[in-house]
């Protein structure tokens, strides 16, 4: 089988991927047909890529027939860096093991977003200022070195961040239990120290979207494979 053929190729990136202390992670459904049944089963592909701030780049995507957290768990195994996901249950034993959670901007941002988008929301509005603030600000330190990085961050998102964590509390104080402002508000509070990480360094991007970008050939066109298949596939190319 070419799978069969291909898993030393496999290894050999999984084994890149987890040498570095920031990678991030996404998961998304595919269809496998279930040999014999001529139907269809709802399986997954993980991808698990190296942070967009390293010099190496490599992504390797993971088979798994279902969504459970233990496929997360032994593809990482002894890994004990930093993780940017998005808040899916199946990270979390990771974290209970060691890995450390970096919280996704992006992901709290379409809270808001939605909501703005779907009703005018004053207050999503004023969360989406704030956040567009801080991604401002990541804009213009992209290309800097992660030292420099990381003293502009402290010296310029960190003071948004706060401004935005002490209104998110205010606010949640006074708006309805319940309505969907509340609801993003919560999201954002619950995780707020996994979203607060990236400024504590240099080296962590803030959201996933560079893990969101790499699987998203599989939302465009997933195909069917074998149950016995745990494949996988991976690109890998080291910057100039």
């Amino acid at each position: 089988m070419t799978g069969v053929q291909l898993q030393p190729l496999v290894d050999a990136l999984r084994e890149v991927v987890l040498g570095q202390q920031v990678i991030h992670a996404d998961e998304t459904p595919v269809q496998m047909l279930m040999p014999g049944t001529k139907k269809t089963h709802r399986s997954y592909v993980w991808a698990y890529a190296t942070n967009q701030f390293s010099d190496l780049a490599a992504v390797v995507y993971d088979f798994s027939p279902s969504l459970a957290g233990e496929h997360a768990r032994n593809f990482l195994q002894g890994w004990r860096g930093k993780l940017e996901c998005n808040d899916f249950g199946g990270y979390k034993a990771s974290f209970e093991l060691g890995v450390t959670e970096i919280g996704c901007m992006a992901h709290a941002r379409r809270k808001f977003f939605e909501l703005h988008a779907t009703n005018k929301s004053t207050l999503a509005e004023q969360a989406l200022r704030f956040i567009q603030l801080l991604y401002e600000i990541e804009s213009e330190l992209r290309d800097l070195e992660q030292d420099l990085r990381r003293r502009i961050r402290q010296e310029k998102a960190v003071p948004v961040m706060e401004m935005l964590h002490a209104w998110m509390i205010a606010q949640r104080n006074v708006v309805p239990e319940g309505s969907a402002i509340s609801k993003a508000l919560d999201y954002s509070l619950k995780r707020w120290e996994a979203l607060s990480r990236y400024l504590e360094g240099g080296a962590v991007p803030i959201d996933n979207n560079w893990a969101e970008n790499q699987i998203r050939p599989w939302l465009l066109g997933a195909r069917t494979g074998s149950s016995q298949d745990r494949y996988a596939a991976a690109n890998g190319r080291r910057r100039s």
